[in-house]
């Protein structure tokens, strides 16, 4: 087993510098060459006279000591990260920055939201070394009264919040991967709660009306009613390929990876979803040709529900919100439901029977006899 011993050596000015020696070598973690030294960048005074020299000299061993026994013990657990100082001076903000590069979509956007608030609170810069759960945790009550980009009367939303943080959690959770970090904190910090929100869904009756109203943009309600018949999320069913869309006898299904979860589903359609897709192409090419997230979408999309007749905020996300509570009005179990929406945990599908609840609550409302 490799000792760790604290020793000197002369240096100008009448000054030792204090090193550790250790022995066996050991493998640096940037060079993978073996090292015995490391310099700590501390001195002593070789004849200290005046009560402040000698306290110096006191204090400094004391240090260099306690480095010593912290190293031995990192050393035992076969951890070398403390001499890559490379590492631990690197900027961690640059680091965040190239990490929302490599993201697409929208959810590249929060990325980007997040490094926003992210260098307004360090100024533009922060080392690793600086980097620890303190900081984690002035951030998070930052992020819980900053103002909000859009309105500085308003703070940022609960759920921005949540994103914003679980950002730099992830942030942090990939930076001890890559060695940046000697201890995983993203562990250590606590997420912020998030807020129940209330999620806009479309009623049988509704998403009938939409059927049979004509939307400017065909394309774009031939996806958003192969949503409500499906549960596919946009970004899935932008890139669905004619390849994708198998045939098992009479029945369809589609056979797919997951762009928000990179899971690989196989999702039974329906005959009437099926039908929605139109002429089949060459396997490479894209089902819903010519669809694109982006506010001109939007447009087209609210006018054509306000062209219904639906007074109620709906995004495109919401006819999957529509799949999942219709499936469970209807008696779908909630496994079932949870399976076909790809979901990974039963929990995250238990917000739909909340919905589910509460219209039968309020249904049960409904009759009422004078006694």
């Amino acid at each position: 087993m490799t000792k760790v011993k604290l020793r000197c050596k002369p240096i100008s000015g009448n000054r030792q510098t204090l090193y550790l020696d250790y022995y066996p070598p050991i493998p640096h973690p940037a060079t993978g060459k073996l090292t015995r030294r490391e310099f700590l960048k501390l001195y002593v005074l070789d004849k200290p006279k005046t009560p402040i020299e000698k306290q110096h000299n006191k204090e400094t061993k004391t240090l260099a000591e306690n480095i010593r026994a912290k190293r031995q013990i990192e050393v035992q657990n076969g951890n070398y990260g403390f001499l890559s100082n490379g590492k631990r001076n690197a900027d961690f903000v640059q680091y965040f920055r190239d990490l929302a590069a490599k993201r697409t979509g929208s959810n590249s956007d929060n990325w980007y939201s997040a490094l926003n608030y992210l260098e307004k609170f360090t100024g533009g810069s922060l080392r690793f070394a600086d980097l620890n759960e303190h900081f984690c945790n002035e951030f998070r009550e930052y992020l819980i009264t900053a103002p909000s980009s859009r309105s500085n009367k308003k703070t940022l939303s609960q759920n921005s919040t949540v994103s914003y943080f679980n950002k730099l959690k992830a942030a942090l959770k990939q930076a001890f991967k890559d060695g940046y970090l000697q201890t995983d904190l993203n562990a250590k910090v606590q997420s912020i709660k998030q807020a129940e929100t209330e999620r806009q869904f479309l009623t049988i009756e509704e998403l009938q009306c939409l059927a049979h109203i004509e939307c400017s943009l065909p394309i774009l309600k031939q996806a958003a009613l192969f949503s409500a018949l499906t549960g596919l999320r946009f970004s899935d069913i932008q890139k669905l390929v004619w390849s994708e869309v198998r045939q098992s006898g009479n029945h369809h299904s589609l056979h797919f990876r997951q762009k928000k979860t990179k899971g690989v589903e196989v999702l039974p359609i329906s005959e009437q979803a099926y039908g929605l897709l139109g002429e089949r192409k060459e396997p490479t090419v894209r089902v819903f040709e010519g669809l694109k997230y982006s506010a001109y979408t939007n447009i087209h999309l609210k006018q054509w529900v306000l062209k219904a007749g639906i007074s109620k905020d709906i995004s495109f996300h919401c006819f999957r919100h529509t799949f999942a509570t219709l499936q469970l009005s209807l008696g779908t179990d909630l496994y079932t439901v949870s399976k076909m929406l790809g979901h990974r945990e039963l929990k995250t599908t238990q917000v739909y029977a909340k919905i589910v609840d509460k219209q039968k609550q309020e249904a049960a409302e409904r009759i009422k006899l004078i006694l």
